[in-house]
C-alpha cells in the first residue's frame, strides 16, 4: 500500500510591514493573523506538517502558541528566514523554497506537495487549504489556487497608451446579463498548492495544469493597509466560526459590571442618587452557574455601592473600586488556585482589555466597544444589560438556559450613593 503523500503547508510571515506595522501579529477576532493561518493549516486533514518561516521571534512565538492551543505542536515547525529573503522585495516563492529545504533536511523526508498559505487572508479556512492540497495530492493537478466566483465588469484606463477606457472582461458596448456571461473567478490570495518537484523546477506557484478551488466570496479579504484590517475586525464576528466555551473549558467566570450586567447608563434623581438597570435573566444565569459550582466574581472599577448591592443580591463575591483590574484578577486567581487561562472574563470597554490579555476566554458583550469585540475570543449576540450573562451561562450549562436577543425592559436596582 502506497503511503500518503507528504503535504507541507508553508506560512511566510515577515516581521517588517510598511502598510500595517507588525501586520502578522495584528489581531482579528482576538487572534494574531499568523495564529489564524496556523490554526487553519493544522486543521486541514490533508496537511502533514506546517512551517512558519519568519525573521521575527515574536511571530514565531505567536505561531507556537496557536499550535499549543490545538495540541498539535509536534506538527508545527518555525524556520528562521534569512535576511536575504526577508526584505520588501523578497518573493513568497523564495521563502517557500527555503522552508522546504530546511524541513526536508531536518526531517529526512521528501515533500510531495507544498502549500503557500498567506497570513494576510484572515478568513482562509481549513476547507480552502484542504481543497488546494487535495487537487494536487490526489486529483492530478500540478498547481491549485483558491478563487471566488466573480461577476463584476472590469474596466481599465488606457489613456497612458492612447487606448482610452475599455472593458477588460467585456465589450463596453454590450451589457449581457450575468447568466449570459462566462463565469469569471477572482484569485483570493489565500492558499496555493504546488507539486513539490515541479515547484523546484519552475520556482513559481503556477505551472502545468492549474485547478481552481472555489471558495465563499464573502470571506475574500487581503490585508494590505489599516482600512483592510479594520474591515477584517468588523467582519470577524460574522465570518468566524463561533467556538463557544463549554463547562469543560472554564474553571471560573469573572464579570465586569457596568456595560455587561447593565446597559451602561446611569440614572440620577434630583437628590443625586444613582440607579442602574439590570436584567432578571442575568440573575437566573448567575444563579445557575453558582448552583453548578462555578466560582464567580464581579470585578469593577466603579465605586458606587450599587455594585456591591447587586453582588449581595446574586450571592457572589465582588471587588469594586479597582484601578488595575488585571492585577486584581491575577491576585484573585492566585488566591483561588485557578489558572488565568481557565477563566472566562466578560467585559465591554477598553479598561477590560488588560484582563482580556490575562484570561483564557475573553468574552465581549454585543454592545462592547469595537476594540473590545476585536480582542474577544467570543462575542455574545445579546447586549449588556439585556441578558448577555444569561446567554453566556447557556454556553456553559446547555440549552435549558439558551436565550435569544431580548427587547424586554431591564429591572432597576436603586442604591443611594454615600
Amino acid at each position: 500500500m502506497q503511503p500518503p503523500p507528504t503535504v507541507l503547508a508553508v506560512i511566510p510571515a515577515r516581521g517588517g510591514s510598511k502598510g500595517v506595522p507588525a501586520k502578522n501579529l495584528a489581531e482579528v477576532g482576538g487572534i494574531p493573523l499568523v495564529a489564524r493561518a496556523v490554526r487553519a493549516a493544522l486543521g486541514a486533514p490533508e496537511v502533514t506538517d506546517v512551517v512558519v518561516t519568519t525573521d521575527d521571534g515574536a511571530i514565531a512565538e505567536a505561531a507556537r502558541s496557536a499550535a499549543a492551543d490545538l495540541r498539535a505542536a509536534h506538527r508545527l515547525h518555525c524556520v528562521e528566514r534569512p535576511a536575504a529573503i526577508a526584505g520588501d522585495t523578497a518573493t513568497s516563492e523564495a521563502a517557500v523554497l527555503h522552508a522546504m529545504d530546511v524541513y526536508e533536511a531536518e526531517r529526512a523526508r521528501s515533500v510531495d506537495v507544498v502549500l503557500l498559505v498567506q497570513c494576510t487572508s484572515p478568513f482562509v479556512s481549513r476547507e480552502d487549504i484542504d481543497g488546494v492540497a487535495r487537487a494536487v495530492a490526489h486529483d492530478g493537478a500540478d498547481t491549485a489556487v483558491t478563487v471566488a466566483p466573480f461577476h463584476g465588469f472590469v474596466w481599465r484606463d488606457g489613456h497612458a497608451v492612447e487606448e482610452g477606457t475599455y472593458g477588460v472582461n467585456h465589450d463596453k458596448s454590450v451589457r449581457p446579463r450575468r447568466q449570459d456571461r462566462p463565469q469569471d473567478y477572482l484569485e483570493t490570495g489565500a492558499a496555493y498548492a504546488m507539486d513539490a518537484a515541479g515547484f523546484r523546477t519552475h520556482r513559481h506557484r503556477f505551472f502545468g495544469h492549474t485547478t481552481l478551488v472555489p471558495t465563499d466570496p464573502a470571506r475574500v479579504l487581503e490585508i494590505d493597509d489599516p482600512h483592510d484590517l479594520a474591515r477584517a475586525r468588523a467582519l470577524a464576528p460574522l465570518l468566524d466560526p463561533s467556538p463557544l466555551p463549554s463547562l469543560a473549558d472554564v474553571d471560573a467566570v469573572v464579570l465586569d459590571f457596568d456595560g455587561t450586567q447593565t446597559d451602561d447608563r446611569v440614572m440620577i434623581d434630583s437628590e443625586g442618587r444613582e440607579t442602574v438597570a439590570v436584567h432578571r435573566g442575568d440573575g437566573l444565569g448567575i444563579a445557575a452557574l453558582r448552583k453548578a459550582g462555578v466560582p464567580l466574581l464581579i470585578l469593577s472599577t466603579e465605586q458606587n455601592p450599587v455594585v456591591a448591592a447587586r453582588a449581595r443580591k446574586l450571592q457572589i463575591p465582588v471587588l469594586h473600586g479597582i484601578d488595575r483590574k488585571d492585577e486584581a484578577l491575577k491576585r484573585w486567581c492566585d488566591e483561588q488556585s485557578i489558572a488565568p487561562d481557565r477563566v472566562l472574563y466578560v467585559g465591554n470597554d477598553v479598561n477590560d482589555l488588560p484582563c482580556f490579555s490575562l484570561a483564557g476566554w475573553p468574552v465581549a458583550v454585543a454592545s462592547a466597544h469595537d476594540s473590545v469585540r476585536a480582542a474577544a475570543r467570543a462575542v455574545t449576540t445579546t447586549p449588556g444589560g439585556y441578558g448577555a450573562i444569561r446567554e453566556i451561562a447557556a454556553w456553559l450549562l446547555g440549552p435549558t438556559l439558551t436565550t435569544t436577543r431580548t427587547t424586554s425592559e431591564p429591572t432597576v436596582t436603586t442604591v443611594p450613593t454615600k
